[in-house]
């Protein structure tokens, strides 16, 4: 068994391990990321693609995620992967949803956000996948990037090795820590410190730590069609209204309360499971649509047929496209804290787990990193 060094271990090549070896590197440390598997199988290649400044809370963590944008746009021509600067629309098709869109709209400046509240003329003008019956409007926002997760995830490592030297250790799960060691089942390792990004394995390292953080584990349920006919495209992303209740930004909304009310009255369902409904389209032309939330520290291995389905009604509501022939079905697991954008904790001298960011690791990840060091050195 070899012994090897570098200034930087991190454990994970999911979005959050693969921005902290990109920030380490930049700032001119040797690092060796280590993967578990083959290739990264967890929650950063299964989700939408989005890069979504627009649903993170105001002031520092929508500030990482402006941050997350710039880096997706810089690395994207350099490792090699599509990205389209597509913006985003939410959408409204009753009275109640369309007073939260004027409502943040009027907040927006003050809260940073750069959004603009469109009537239903305008929404059909900027983007023709939308279902103009009961169309009150939207709240278009130029800021969200699109990716595809699987394509983008698979390339940052190459490239990381390429360009910043980045060692690639796949297939090498980490058994244990124990600075300046770290111990695998292939060689041990010389480091100067360590980064525990694991996502929703909370029991191979530190476990004892995972249990008392608060964090849990967030299963959703997701779809993706057939590439669309004719090169058709849905140009912004969409969110149907559902939505709104979903994302932090727009609790700042006091109009929020009456839409949720009404929603869980009509559609206890979609409390039960925690269902919003999005879509965005990759380079392929497949339209990726979701999703559930279904929290728990253990969670259900066996999919349910009835979310797909009310997935699928709530998304024929607002989207208008050539083809919903389903080609894939699948879930993804994330780590989830209840009150918190990320955790953050120091289990021995040198080593830092980093994790929790509760879905939105795509959208916050590079800026998450880049923060991380910045406080640690």
């Amino acid at each position: 068994m070899s012994e090897r060094k570098a200034d930087i271990a991190i454990v994970g090549t999911g979005i959050v391990g693969l921005a902290h070896a990109l920030a380490a590197s930049k700032r001119g440390h040797s690092v060796v990321l280590f993967e578990r598997t083959p290739q990264a199988q967890g929650a950063s290649i299964r989700n939408f693609g989005m890069i979504w400044p627009i649903g993170q809370a105001p002031g520092q963590v929508h500030q990482r995620a402006l941050r997350t944008r710039e880096i997706w746009r810089d690395l994207a021509p350099k490792a090699g992967f599509w990205l389209a600067e597509t913006g985003s629309l939410h959408l409204a098709y009753a009275d109640d949803e369309y007073a939260v869109h004027q409502e943040f709209a009027a907040l927006a400046p003050d809260l940073g956000y750069q959004v603009t509240l469109f009537d239903a003329d305008a929404v059909l003008t900027r983007s023709r996948a939308v279902r103009a019956d009961n169309l009150k409007g939207g709240l278009w926002s130029p800021t969200e990037l699109c990716v595809d997760p699987r394509e983008a995830i698979a390339a940052l490592p190459s490239y990381l090795e390429r360009a910043h030297g980045v060692s690639l250790r796949f297939a090498t799960p980490v058994h244990h820590i124990d600075l300046p060691r770290i111990h695998t089942p292939r060689d041990t390792w010389t480091v100067e410190r360590a980064i525990v990004c694991s996502g929703a394995d909370f029991e191979s390292l530190y476990p004892d730590i995972f249990a008392d953080s608060g964090l849990t584990r967030c299963k959703l349920q997701m779809l993706r069609t057939a590439p669309q006919p004719d090169d058709w495209r849905l140009g912004p992303m969409l969110a149907g209204g559902l939505t709104l209740r979903h994302y932090t930004a727009f609790k700042e909304c006091q109009s929020l309360a009456a839409y949720a009310r009404r929603i869980t009255a009509e559609h206890p369902e979609f409390d039960d499971w925690g269902i919003h409904v999005m879509a965005s389209q990759n380079g392929r032309g497949e339209i990726t649509i979701g999703d559930s939330h279904e929290c728990g520290w253990s969670i259900d291995p066996f999919d349910k047929p009835e979310i797909d389905r009310w997935i699928l009604d709530y998304l024929q509501t607002f989207l208008a496209a050539p083809s919903l022939h389903i080609a894939q079905r699948w879930h993804g697991i994330y780590a989830k804290h209840p009150d918190r954008a990320d955790f953050i904790a120091d289990p021995a001298p040198g080593v830092k787990i980093v994790n929790g960011v509760s879905g939105a690791g795509m959208t916050t990840a590079f800026g998450l990193a880049e923060e991380v060091f910045a406080a640690w050195e």
